[in-house]
């Protein structure tokens, strides 16, 4: 992976980029990272990926090695425009984990000419209404995060309902485990996020031909998100693994890898 960085107002992205077999007309894998992560939490997935197929792996605004303006309001979609703009990258085959796959559908119903095909892992959905269990979660984290308490804070969120299954596999929770504690935890304390308007109202628009992997242990907000998700797309596969929770990169990689690299070969 070559490593890059693109500048914009009010942050940086920091990347990777494999080129794979070389030829142009090769469309790129973008992989975007969930929430507290960065793109070393997909490493497994692409070690497992095609050797020759064309790779984008990137911290998120605010995330891994991406630093972010405090106060400068700015979106993760409008952020991933502009990086495959300054990669040259006219259409783009996208890859989004809970937070990612939220912001990846965000992108693709607002510029399906520039997405292939688009892969949701446990997406989230921007705008979206949550049960009150996990607004009283978040919010619990957030009262430790401002009070100077991080570490409170980190292991509220190592303790979630969301990693139960993951805290189960030894490789995986302790993936898991590192990438909480070298997470910053500033989402926590202020977002600067631009607000967005619900995306469940406009989820028949999705036209691109999507994938959409999901944990049948993940939790409630997640499952009712991909059911309507794969009951309102165009053309939606949806791939349900039993025994599997929220973040199937850890748990799963090679499985996943597979899924992904079969969907995006397909005629």
């Amino acid at each position: 992976m070559q490593d890059f960085r693109v500048e914009l107002p009010g942050g940086t992205l920091v990347g990777g980029r494999r080129e794979g077999s070389g030829r142009k007309s090769e469309t790129p894998l973008v992989l975007a990272h969930g929430f507290g992560g960065s793109r070393r939490d997909w490493d497994a997935v692409i070690a497992a990926l095609p050797a020759d197929r064309p790779l984008i792996a990137y911290d998120a605004r605010g995330f891994g090695a991406s630093p972010a303006e405090p106060g400068a309001a700015f979106s993760h979609a409008d952020d991933l425009f502009a990086l495959l703009d300054a990669l040259e990258v006219e259409r783009a085959d996208l890859c989004g984990l809970s937070m990612g796959g939220g912001n990846a559908l965000h992108f693709a119903l607002d510029h399906p000419r520039r997405v292939g095909r688009l892969v949701l892992v446990s997406p989230l959905m921007l705008g979206w209404s949550w049960s009150a269990d996990w607004i009283e979660r978040w919010k619990a984290m957030g009262r430790a995060a401002r009070s100077g308490d991080m570490a409170s804070a980190r292991k509220l969120w190592w303790n979630h309902p969301l990693f139960a299954s993951t805290r189960e596999i030894p490789e995986a929770g302790a993936h898991l485990e590192t990438s909480i504690e070298a997470f910053p935890g500033t989402q926590w304390v202020q977002d600067d996020q631009c607000p967005e308007l619900p995306d469940v109202d406009r989820l028949t628009a999705l036209s691109v031909p999507t994938l959409l992997l999901t944990g049948e242990r993940d939790t409630e907000d997640f499952r009712l998100i991909a059911e309507l998700i794969a009951s309102a797309g165009q053309d939606v596969t949806r791939i349900d693994h039993a025994g599997a929770g929220h973040l199937l990169n850890l748990e799963m990689p090679e499985g996943l890898a597979a899924e992904i690299a079969a969907f995006l070969s397909r005629p």
